[in-house]
């Protein structure tokens, strides 16, 4: 199958589109608001804390999320969260434009951010799956994991850009024009979709129930949870570190520090096109763990490089390469759901895996007490060494029960 048979099936492009759309924008916003936030506060933790405002809800209620995906149209579902961003973002817009913003309005409208986040994988990852077919199922969400990696270089860039030129207003009032385009072409799609129609608060607790058991009782599953929490509790969290270290190590202005951002994510758009292209053999659960180690390397390695004043080219070239162990740790996160887990149970699954996502304000809190403490290169070396650290111990226990079969 080739990457234009995806793109060509019916419904694929609306779907990938708003999802670029509206994964670029959410980064626009998160490092605007991490510039404003350390420019009227300077302080790595008030950063930290607006950070974890935008994921919080993906640790909250992203399991319900699931349940709520397999039951409601969820079509409707995505349509109605692009709605909620765009006048969220209006709003900080307006409020800046009259000079009244503060930290604790991002504070509300990363938290918005983070409930339509928290809709993502249950829905509109499932219906690009679905969309694709089974046999091409992998290969989507490979191309739609590599156009969520652009994504997430793209905004970063543009939010240190417009941030630095025209100010944090233009910021969002250009997510809320992008999150309202976005809708159109979610409002515009014909789906075919039987969605269960079974949603009451004694339901979501039995499917919460159900799907908790699944979980417990696939070792393949649960393993994945594990890896998701460690990873982004100690992986992803290191973002928050990127503005202080950008600052006080290198002296960066607001458009260098968006470049920094976007090294990651760019290692990643790469690395995506090739696993994209060709279907990396082996287990999908090796190549999971092993990009994750990947992807701590780099950022204890980036730790270590910016401790001794290394040049920022070569801090660049350290994220980069991180990016495709971060590349490979998503595409097949997704794909062991999509392989393992049977049709009526995905969504619930999808939810429990979004949990496990949502453990990045634990860890953008983490990070910054530990910047607090140690500095942001301290800080970097330590998330690095404690997520290879704990992908370690599982993977040992791993191997120790294969050897007693």
């Amino acid at each position: 199958m080739h990457r234009t048979s995806v793109i060509r099936t019916k419904g694929f492009l609306p779907l990938w589109t708003a999802g670029a759309v509206s994964t670029a924008m959410m980064w626009l916003e998160m490092l605007a608001a991490a510039l404003f936030t350390f420019k009227t506060m300077n302080s790595a933790v008030a950063v930290a804390v607006v950070s974890a405002c935008g994921s919080f809800p993906l640790l909250l209620s992203g399991a319900v999320m699931g349940v709520v995906a397999d039951a409601m149209d969820r079509k409707r579902i995505v349509l109605l969260g692009l709605l909620l961003a765009s006048a969220s973002s209006a709003t900080v817009g307006v409020l800046s434009f009259l000079g009244v913003l503060s930290t604790w309005h991002l504070c509300a409208a990363a938290l918005v951010s983070g409930v339509v986040y928290a809709t993502k994988m249950p829905a509109r990852r499932r219906m690009i799956a679905e969309t694709a077919g089974t046999a091409m199922a992998a290969r989507a969400v490979a191309i739609d994991s590599m156009t969520n990696f652009a994504t997430r270089c793209l905004g970063p860039l543009l939010g240190g850009l417009i941030y630095g030129a025209l100010g944090v207003s233009t910021s969002y009032f250009l997510s809320a024009t992008a999150s309202l385009c976005a809708a159109v072409c979610i409002f515009r799609l014909s789906t075919v979709q039987a969605p269960s129609g079974r949603l009451s608060l004694t339901r979501i607790r039995e499917d919460l129930q159900e799907a908790w058991q699944y979980a417990l009782d696939s070792k393949t599953i649960m393993a994945l949870l594990i890896v998701t929490t460690i990873t982004n509790l100690c992986g992803y969290s290191y973002n928050v570190l990127l503005t202080p270290l950008g600052r006080e190590t290198f002296d960066l202005s607001a458009t260098m520090i968006g470049v920094l951002s976007s090294a990651e994510p760019a290692g990643s758009f790469v690395a995506g096109a090739i696993i994209g292209g060709a279907r990396l053999r082996g287990r999908s659960f090796v190549w999971l763990i092993a990009g994750s180690n990947v992807f701590f390397l780099a950022i204890a390695i980036a730790g270590f490089a910016s401790s001794f004043r290394c040049s920022l080219a070569s801090l660049l070239v350290i994220l980069f390469m991180g990016g495709f162990g971060s590349a490979a740790y998503n595409i097949h996160q997704t794909t062991i759901v999509i392989e393992s887990v049977p049709g009526i149970m995905r969504s619930r699954v999808f939810g429990l895996v979004t949990v496990g996502i949502g453990c990045w304000p634990l860890g953008t809190l983490l990070a910054g007490l530990l910047a607090t403490v140690l500095g942001p290169t301290g800080a970097l070396i330590a998330l690095g060494v404690t997520g290879i650290a704990g992908n370690s111990v599982l993977t040992l226990r791993a191997v120790k029960e294969r050897s007693h079969r």
